[in-house]
């Protein structure tokens, strides 16, 4: 026989081998396959891919097979099997088949998995950003249809892991922080431990390999110095724990590499500093045997005071259940010890996963639905935003932060991403909370809208009826997605009108900036033109969207000049002879659309000072700012009056009136703030709500802060018509129990 022939059968054994493996693997699990099928699957797969290498030298179809292997780790259905096997048939084999084919030869579930798991090869969009983020919403999108999508995608991206040492290596760090960045994160939002752990330690070695060698080292030094510690932890809390009749299984391990890492250099603690470097984990078969254990391990070891987690009576939204504590050894090396039953072992170490294997029935159904609604509150944020930064951010948010668990006053338990707000927390509740929010209580005292709820805390929302909806300054303090997603749904809906203005205001001060005169249709082209570039019908659509906050303009800005500069060309500006020929402007009035009068500034923009915020009646004057118009003021604003100090800026304060009818031109009112001096008392933030709510005057935003020990300051921010309204409000004030004073803010 010659060598090419020796290869030859060489390879097919070896090829063969694998699905012999493949197919003891699932034989050896005790469930019903359909072996037929899984061989049908890999004898397509490996037809198709003939001739395809991967850059290890390696035949392609040994990657299919380790991740169809990776895919019966997790006990997964035929389907997932085939699927894992033909996973990249469609995307690298466009030539010989397509999902019409494996719909026809191995059923539509398999064939909605494969296109579930298909990049979007022929995207019509300007960058490779716009690319990865309609890739990573395909999937999420089809993973809210079948979660076994992401299974396989995360057995896909774990062999890839660990045959990546075969890439170049700009293309290894890309593929690192990805992982990192992407699937690491969505293992553990998950659940799916024992993934996130392999991903994260593989990643680590190709983004920071200096790192990850040091801590390596850390580790090989300190094991060696305590060894056998853990074998006689093992053998005292065994002895122990059979002296109690319990049925148990003990396990000892090292904390990993990344996970120390995370620490040392994240929360900039040393090495000696970790002191969960050692654990030891017992799994029992009750729920009540979990706590009999602790009581044990805590009558045999002095427990560390704050290193007490109850994880069973209040899960990790990742379904993560199980106890912590890290107690001191004999030999004065702090350990921690994990208490679990084996159906909370399962899920801690495969989660989702582990829940979709075990479950079934509607009543499943239903709860693996609650636990995946993140996913379609993502998909939401991407439907109602074209930015791929705000979906990236959301995305991390959701996925990435560890969580803050706090309490309604009824008990239950709402969990958010660390350094959420009491907004966030308004609308984890529900839409309606959030939209009617006015104020917002932690343990039973007023806090600011901002406050940041720590574990454990009581916060309570105090809504009002007359309240007029969110206000858009909360896009920029809310932390999560879900709140920032269900804001804009409320502008979207609700303020249309408000919103075409806001954004045409926005695209138009833009416009400005480039320096040459347009016309009114030259200008709806050039908006019309971008919003079709970014797949939004009409100019009005886009003005909706930016005001909304559904898109940013740093988004479109490159789009913008990039449009105006097709259509509009630079003006030639004529040579002017003498000075007299030049056409001199006299300075006159000009109305602006919010009620005042400038003097001697045409085409300008007007906004008011968030500073004083002055009304109809106030006497007023303007500053012309860079790039933004005239900035209208107060004349007793502390501002203007230093400012006025500066001779440098003499020239750019202007003259400036209120027109007769300003009270009507502001649609909603014109915004003042109040500062509210009351006693602290039971009932003082609902009677002021009840107040303002009887005059029909709505209230923005409102916080407070403690004076004395019985006094404190409520900050509000109400929608007023000028200040004749607002001092009737003041006066109406002043006259309720327990407030001492009302005066104007100043921010």
């Amino acid at each position: 026989m010659d060598n090419d022939k020796v290869n030859s059968v060489n390879s097919e054994a070896e090829i063969h081998t694998d699905i012999d493996r493949l197919i003891g693997i699932l034989k050896a699990t005790g469930k019903n396959y359909d072996i037929d099928k899984v061989t049908r699957a890999y004898e397509y797969a490996d037809k198709l891919h003939e001739g395809q290498f991967r850059q290890s030298g390696d035949k392609y179809i040994s990657h299919p097979i380790a991740v169809a292997e990776i895919v019966a780790g997790l006990e997964l259905d035929t389907d997932a099997i085939c699927a894992a096997l033909l996973h990249d048939t469609v995307e690298d084999c466009a030539d010989k088949t397509n999902l019409s084919d494996l719909k026809k030869l191995f059923g539509e579930d398999v064939a909605v998995l494969v296109d579930g798991l298909t990049k979007l090869v022929e995207l019509q969009v300007e960058d490779k950003e716009e690319a990865h983020i309609e890739n990573l919403r395909k999937m999420l999108l089809a993973m809210s249809r079948d979660i076994r999508v992401i299974f396989i995608k995360l057995c896909d991206r774990l062999h890839n892991m660990r045959t990546l040492s075969a890439k170049a290596d700009s293309k290894r760090r890309t593929i690192a922080l990805e992982t990192m960045q992407v699937y690491a994160p969505l293992a553990h939002r998950l659940g799916m431990q024992k993934i996130k752990h392999e991903l994260e330690n593989l990643s680590l070695e190709y983004l920071d390999p200096f790192g990850y060698e040091e801590v390596g080292n850390h580790i090989e030094e300190k094991y060696g110095q305590n060894l056998g510690l853990i074998e006689n932890l093992r053998n005292h809390v065994d002895s122990k724990l059979r002296e109690n009749n319990i049925n148990f299984t003990l396990e000892g391990r090292i904390k990993s590499i990344y996970s120390i890492y995370k620490k040392m250099y994240n929360q900039n603690k040393s090495f000696d500093e970790i002191y969960d470097f050692y654990a030891l984990r017992v799994i029992v078969d009750t729920e009540l045997e979990c706590y009999t254990v602790l009581g044990i391990i805590h009558e045999m070891y002095k427990s560390i005071p704050g290193r007490f987690k109850d994880y069973i009576s209040t899960p990790k939204p990742n379904m993560y259940r199980s106890l912590h504590t890290t107690v001191i050894g004999r030999d004065g090396v702090p350990f921690e010890v994990q208490i679990r039953t084996w159906e909370m072992h399962h899920i801690a170490e495969y989660g989702v996963a582990a829940h979709w294997k075990y479950k079934s029935g509607e009543r499943s159904k239903a709860d693996m639905d609650k636990k995946l609604e993140w996913i379609a509150r993502l998909i939401e944020t991407e439907d109602d935003t074209r930015d791929p930064d705000e979906f990236m951010h959301a995305f991390k948010t959701d996925i990435f932060h560890d969580e803050t668990f706090v309490f309604t006053p009824k008990g239950d338990v709402i969990a958010l991403p660390q350094g959420s707000t009491v907004i966030d927390f308004a609308y984890a509740i529900h839409s309606a909370v959030g939209n009617k929010m006015v104020g917002a209580k932690i343990n039973g005292m007023i806090v600011p809208i901002d406050k940041v709820p720590q574990n454990g805390e009581i916060v309570e929302i105090l809504t009002s009826n007359a309240s007029k909806g969110p206000s858009r300054d909360w896009l920029k303090i809310v932390k999560t997605g879900e709140a920032k997603n269900k804001i804009r749904q409320w502008f979207k809906k609700e303020k249309r009108d408000e919103n075409i203005l806001v954004g045409q205001a926005s695209i138009d001060a833009e416009l400005k900036k480039f320096s040459r005169s347009y016309t009114d249709a030259q200008r709806l082209e050039v908006v019309t033109n971008v919003a079709h570039r970014i797949g939004v019908q009409t100019a009005e659509d886009l003005y909706n969207t930016i005001g909304y906050g559904g898109l940013s303009m740093l988004k479109i800005l490159p789009k913008l000049k990039d449009e105006f500069d097709k259509l509009i060309k630079p003006e030639v500006v004529p040579q002017v002879q003498t000075e007299a020929d030049i056409p001199v402007k006299k300075p006159k009035h000009i109305r602006s659309n919010s009620g005042i009068i400038v003097d001697g500034e045409e085409g300008c923009q007007v906004k008011f000072a968030k500073c004083c915020n002055p009304l109809p009646g106030d006497n007023v004057i303007g500053f012309v700012t860079k790039g933004y118009g005239i900035s209208i003021h107060k004349k007793d604003c502390p501002n203007v009056v230093n400012g006025m100090k500066n001779l440098e800026n003499a020239s750019r304060w202007v003259e400036a009136e209120w027109e007769a009818d300003a009270a009507n031109q502001s649609v909603g009112g014109y915004e003042a703030l109040l500062q509210i001096f009351a006693y602290d008392s039971i009932g003082i933030l609902a009677n002021i709500s009840m107040a303002l709510a009887d005059m029909k005057v709505s209230i923005l935003s409102i916080n407070s802060q403690k004076k004395s020990d019985d006094m404190f300051i409520i900050n509000l921010k109400i929608s007023c018509k000028n200040i004749d309204h607002y001092k009737s409000i003041v006066s109406r004030l002043k006259g309720l129990k327990n407030v001492e004073d009302v005066t104007r803010g100043f921010s």
